[in-house]
Parts: C-alpha cells; sequence; structure tokens
C-alpha cells in the first residue's frame, strides 16, 4: 500500500468516529469503477422523478484525471442532481455537470424511499477504460495499488485523494452543523477493461478481492458491504460478435468473489441490457441498475 494510504486513513478515523455523540449523522456510499459506473445515459431520457435536484442527498464527485497526473479527485459536496455521467468534470469549489448521467441517481432515491429515517450521501470517483491490472491499463489508467509507473500516480491514488477531499468537509450541507459520515456500503461496476487480456482475466479475483479490502480500509469498516455489477458483452457484430475477449474470465471471477464474502452480492440482471453501442448501456438501464444495486444493498444491510 501507499504511504499516503495511511494519512488518508487517519483523516477517516477522525471523520468516521464518534457517530453516537451528533445526532447529524448521514450514511454513505462509495462508487467506483469504469465507464459503465460513469454513466452513459442521457439526461433527456429521464423520467421526471429522476430529471430534478434529490434535495437532502449530497455528492461528492471527485475529478477524474489519467494515471501519472495530478489533481485527480478534488471536488465539493453539492445536492445531488443529473448530470454525473461521462463528460462531469469539478473544481475544489464547483461542479461542471455533463448531459449524462449514471446509477447514482436511481440508486439514491431507492435507497431513501427504503429509509426516509435516515440521511443518504454518495462519493463517487471512476474513471472510462480503467483496469485493476496495470498490465490491461492501457492509456486509460489502472487502480493496482503498487503501480509505480512515471509519477506513482494512478487511479488508486486518485480514489484515496477523492476521500481525503470528501472527509476534510466536516459539514456537507453547509448547515453549521457538523456531519458524521457513517461508511454503509461500496458499489463496483468494472471489469471489462481487466478481460482484454488472458492473464488479467486470470488474475481479476485476487486483485479485485486486494483492491475491495483497501477500500474497505480505507471506509475503516472491514466488513462493509460491497455490491458489484456482473459485467456482460454487447456481442456487437461490427467488433466481431464479441466485444471481451476473456469477459467469462472475469465474469467468474465475480461470482466467486461474492460466493466466498458474505457481506458481498451481485447484480447479475445486466445480462438483459441492452447497448447504445459496443460498450455502454442504453439510459434506461442505468435506471435499472441503480435500482438493482440499490436492492442487493439493501438486502446485505438487513
Amino acid at each position: 500500500m501507499k504511504n499516503w494510504s495511511v494519512a488518508i486513513g487517519l483523516v477517516g478515523l477522525t471523520f468516521f468516529a464518534n457517530a453516537q455523540k451528533n445526532s447529524n449523522e448521514i450514511e454513505v456510499y462509495f462508487l467506483g469503477g469504469q465507464s459503465n459506473m460513469d454513466g452513459y445515459g442521457y439526461i433527456k431520457d429521464l423520467p421526471d422523478s429522476l430529471k430534478r435536484a434529490q434535495d437532502g442527498i449530497y455528492i461528492f464527485h471527485g475529478h477524474t484525471v489519467p494515471d501519472d497526473e495530478e489533481g485527480g479527485g478534488i471536488g465539493s459536496w453539492q445536492v445531488l442532481k443529473p448530470g454525473h455521467g461521462t463528460g462531469f468534470t469539478a473544481d475544489m469549489k464547483r461542479n461542471k455537470y455533463s448531459d449524462r448521467f449514471g446509477l447514482e441517481l436511481s440508486f439514491a432515491m431507492t435507497m431513501q424511499q427504503a429509509k426516509p429515517d435516515r440521511r443518504i450521501a454518495l462519493i463517487k470517483y471512476s474513471r472510462g477504460g480503467t483496469s485493476i491490472d496495470s498490465l490491461a491499463a492501457d492509456v486509460f489508467g489502472c487502480w493496482d495499488p503498487d503501480y509505480h509507473g512515471v509519477t506513482g500516480i494512478n487511479q488508486y491514488d486518485h480514489f484515496l485523494a477523492t476521500m481525503r477531499h470528501a472527509m476534510a468537509d466536516g459539514d456537507i450541507d453547509d448547515d453549521g452543523v457538523k456531519d458524521v459520515l457513517v461508511p454503509k456500503g461500496i458499489l463496483w461496476m468494472q471489469g471489462e477493461s481487466d478481460s482484454n487480456l488472458e492473464s488479467s482475466a486470470y488474475a481479476y479475483y485476487d486483485n479485485l478481492k486486494r483492491l475491495m479490502d483497501l477500500i474497505r480500509a480505507t471506509m475503516l469498516t472491514d466488513d462493509l458491504p460491497i455490491v458489484i455489477g456482473k459485467i456482460s458483452d454487447s456481442n456487437d457484430a461490427s467488433r466481431g460478435g464479441k466485444v471481451w475477449k476473456y469477459g467469462e474470465l472475469v465474469q467468474y471471477a465475480q461470482e466467486q468473489f461474492v460466493k466466498k464474502d458474505d457481506r458481498a452480492a451481485i447484480v447479475r440482471e445486466t445480462k438483459h441490457y441492452e447497448h447504445s453501442d459496443p460498450w455502454h448501456y442504453k439510459s434506461v438501464n442505468y435506471i435499472q441498475l441503480g435500482n438493482a444495486f440499490a436492492e442487493a444493498m439493501l438486502k446485505l444491510e438487513e
């Protein structure tokens, strides 16, 4: 593990601790992965219920940058609204919203409806095309904690920066009362890029387990519930009828992960989703995906 992950653990210790002493507790979920976590749904396709801001639900969406670049993970806490899909950018004070959305909208709404007496917040950092294995990273980047590259900075470091910046704000809704974030779960939608290489596909179980363990440690909860989305193939004819060459190996690894971890669940309905291009789902599917993640998370929380 890189040295500054120890520092973020100390930051998290002060921010996540002593929840019982403060009535302003907020349940927080981390959303991470690659492009289908980014979200390729079009806002124009949203139903009216999801086109509006979700008052009372806050999100910290870390700015995404490539490996070896600084500035990843900066952002600010804002009320959740559409525009957190691909093309979203942020600085330390404001968000620049895109015309796309991901699973965050329907996930948050479903969770809030299921737990109306609790407050919900999201922390999101994802980057399209990224793998866990550095060998499969290509130009998109990787989440390998041991990656050194040119500067030693990669997507895992940007995740840590996202968490550090998110936790630096002790009053995320600016109401003058200290907020205490209570870690409740991890949502992970990724694996497609690792299925491009046989070696990274075979290594996916070990790589996924290690990364999830580290994210759990960062959020200071050893058995934190994890829901992962099972990757699917569009079988696009223009790409020879199969997009992910070793996709079955990654799918098997995902199944093994949830089989061996009784605090993890998997969303399998992705196999029925339609695609807007060879890699990404249609707008309606991101709504369905958020609902499915929420339903799986709620079962883990029972």
